[in-house]
C-alpha cells in the first residue's frame, strides 16, 4: 500500500491516539470546531496579514499609533466575520466577550514585542520594518522524499540567520516534545527545498513570549525516524490496527473528543 503523506498534526494525532488517527485520517469523520479554534483562526489571520501593509508614508514619530490602528481594524475584520461561527457553537454572551478580550490582548502583546524589537535595532522605522519582515507567511512545504508536507506560519532571515517560526495560542507555555517534532518536521522540510538548515527554531507563546530553539541535527534525524515509523504504523486500513488509547484527551469537564461517542458507544460499521 502506498505510503499516506503525513503532516505534524497527523503525526501527533497518532502518537495521542491511533483510535483518533484511524478516524481522522483513514476514514475521515467530520470534525468539529470549538471556541478554541476560531481564536485560533482569528489570531493567525491577523498576524498573517499584518505584514502587508504599506509603510511607505509613515511618519517617524506616528508609527506605533500607526500600526496599533491597522492591527485594531484587522483583528475587527477577522472578528465580525467570524461572530457567525461562535454563534453556531452556541457560545455564551460571557464566553464570546471574553474570547474576543483574550485575542485583543495576546496580538497587543504580540505588537508590543514588536515595537519592542524595532526599537532595539537604532535603525528608523522603515528599515526596520523591513529587517523584519517575513520572507514567507503561512507557507506550504512538502516532502516527496518522506511524504510529509506542512505549514510553517513565519519564516524570517535576519542578520544572517534564517528562523522558522510558528505561533501558539494555548496556556501551555513549555516547547512540549509535540511541538519540539513539529519544529523538526518545519525544519527537514525547509532544508529539503531550499538546500540549508534554518539556523533557528521558535515557538511564539502568544499568551506569553518567544521560546527559541537552536538548530540542531538530531532533531532532523528523529523527526525522519518519527516520520518513518507513523509510515509503517499506518499502512493498514483495518480499524483493530489503531488501538484505542483512553486518556483525559477523550472526554473532560467542557468537552470530548470528536470521535468520544464512535470510540465508546461502538458503531454499526465494525460490528
Amino acid at each position: 500500500m502506498a505510503k499516506r503523506v503525513q503532516s505534524p498534526s497527523s503525526i501527533n494525532t497518532y502518537r495521542q491516539c491511533p483510535r483518533k488517527y484511524f478516524y481522522q485520517y483513514i476514514l475521515r469523520l467530520p470534525t468539529g470546531e470549538n471556541i478554541h479554534l476560531v481564536k485560533g483562526k482569528i489570531v493567525h489571520s491577523v498576524l498573517e496579514k499584518f505584514f502587508d501593509i504599506d509603510i511607505k508614508h509613515f511618519k517617524e514619530e506616528n508609527y506605533k499609533k500607526e500600526l496599533s490602528y491597522y492591527m485594531k481594524n484587522l483583528f475587527n475584520a477577522f472578528w465580525l466575520k467570524s461572530l457567525e461561527k461562535f454563534e453556531d457553537l452556541r457560545a455564551t454572551e460571557k464566553e464570546i466577550i471574553g474570547a474576543k478580550q483574550e485575542i485583543a490582548e495576546m496580538l497587543a502583546n504580540w505588537l508590543q514585542y514588536f515595537f519592542d524589537r524595532i526599537d532595539s535595532t537604532g535603525l528608523s522605522f522603515n528599515e526596520a520594518f523591513k529587517k523584519f519582515r517575513p520572507v514567507e507567511i503561512e507557507a506550504e512545504y512538502e516532502s516527496k522524499k518522506h511524504m510529509v508536507k506542512g505549514f510553517i506560519d513565519v519564516v524570517e532571515h535576519v542578520d544572517g540567520e534564517i528562523k522558522v517560526l510558528d505561533y501558539k495560542t494555548s496556556g501551555s507555555f513549555e516547547i512540549s516534545d509535540n511541538y519540539e517534532l513539529q519544529l523538526a518536521i518545519y525544519a527537514l522540510l525547509y532544508s529539503e527545498k531550499h538546500g540549508k538548515m534554518p539556523n533557528k527554531l521558535s515557538i511564539w507563546f502568544l499568551k506569553d513570549k518567544e521560546q527559541i530553539i537552536e538548530m540542531d541535527e538530531k532533531l532532523i534525524e528523529n523527526a525522519i525516524k518519527e516520520i518513518e515509523g507513523i509510515h509503517q504504523k499506518t499502512e493498514s486500513n483495518a480499524i483493530d490496527d489503531y488501538p484505542k488509547q483512553e486518556s483525559g484527551l477523550c472526554k473532560w469537564r467542557t468537552g470530548k473528543c470528536d470521535f468520544y461517542d464512535e470510540c465508546f458507544r461502538g458503531s454499526a460499521r465494525f460490528k
